[in-house]
């Protein structure tokens, strides 16, 4: 993986990455009591600025947190980022933490000062061979607690599960709670059936995916149908497609699930498609609002 750009954003000041300092105390080290969000750009243009937002006050108010920053200093930071970074393609890690006190107390103390901080760090790069052949993925019990529609910064669950697929020589572990399909570590799961996209609706169990929106409305200019539902185990393993999604990586096909080929074994024709509007998408960004 490429080293992050050299210039980030700490509570206020642009400074070299390598010289930012938070304090040892802060509640995000001790506890994981901070939240974040990572935010694609594309030719120097955040993608799905607002929905990442949105998505990150809602974070911060499950924690009893007001937000931190209105649109338009979230704007200015984003451009600060890009601009002192060089520009292009990248994509920016926000994190918002509940602050520092002098001691350490489960209760959250009144009164402390946010911690925020930004970085820039190159896109992964993905294969060609990815998106010709698609990827692996296993599948395994979802562990996590019951409250990942908040995205939290307490990610131990998901790296654990993270490195069941390292471990299997896979891309992602798909999970499975009580018979029914959540998502993937850090993914959104898309199961095709019949030609329909099944996505499993939204409940605290799941992160409120941006890419997911992304992919539902892909689908509505494609013409193609989706619904947002339960997928049992059975029907994740016999799917006709199964494709994952994360804002670095848009949407990549899953051809082998627990060494088992899906559908023909080859990307399928819908996934096909919704990349196709993905990347046309990509390339209509430059110039665009935030």
């Amino acid at each position: 993986m490429a080293d992050p750009f050299p210039l980030c954003y700490l509570n206020g000041d642009y400074l070299p990455l390598r010289e930012a300092r938070i304090s040892p105390l802060d509640r995000a080290f001790l506890f994981g009591d901070g939240v974040y969000e990572v935010i694609p750009v594309y030719a120097g243009r955040p993608f799905r600025f607002r929905p990442h937002f949105d998505r990150l006050d809602r974070s911060l108010a499950a924690l009893g947190m007001a937000p931190v920053h209105t649109r338009a200093e979230w704007e200015t930071i984003c451009r600060q980022l890009i601009a002192r970074n060089d520009g292009g393609d990248m994509y920016l890690y926000v994190q918002v933490s509940r602050g520092a006190e002098y001691g350490r107390n489960h209760a959250p103390p009144t009164g402390l000062a946010p911690t925020v901080f930004a970085y820039a760090s190159p896109l992964p790069a993905l294969p060609a061979e990815k998106l010709e052949q698609g990827v692996a993925a296993v599948t395994a019990a979802d562990t996590r607690w019951q409250r990942c529609n908040i995205k939290s910064t307490a990610l131990l669950a998901n790296v654990l599960l993270k490195q069941q697929a390292v471990e299997a020589g896979a891309h992602e572990t798909i999970l499975l709670r009580d018979g029914l399909l959540t998502e993937g570590t850090s993914t959104t799961v898309h199961v095709v059936i019949n030609g329909e996209i099944r996505t499993p609706p939204r409940s605290p169990q799941l992160l409120p995916g941006t890419t997911q929106d992304v992919v539902t409305e892909l689908a509505a200019q494609a013409g193609i149908p989706t619904r947002a539902m339960a997928v049992t185990e059975a029907q994740l393993r016999a799917a006709d497609e199964i494709f994952i999604g994360a804002a670095t990586i848009g949407p990549l096909p899953v051809t082998r699930l627990d060494g088992r080929p899906v559908g023909t074994g080859e990307p399928g024709p819908v996934w096909r498609r919704i990349r196709e509007e993905f990347e046309a998408c990509k390339a209509g960004l430059a110039g665009t609002p935030y």
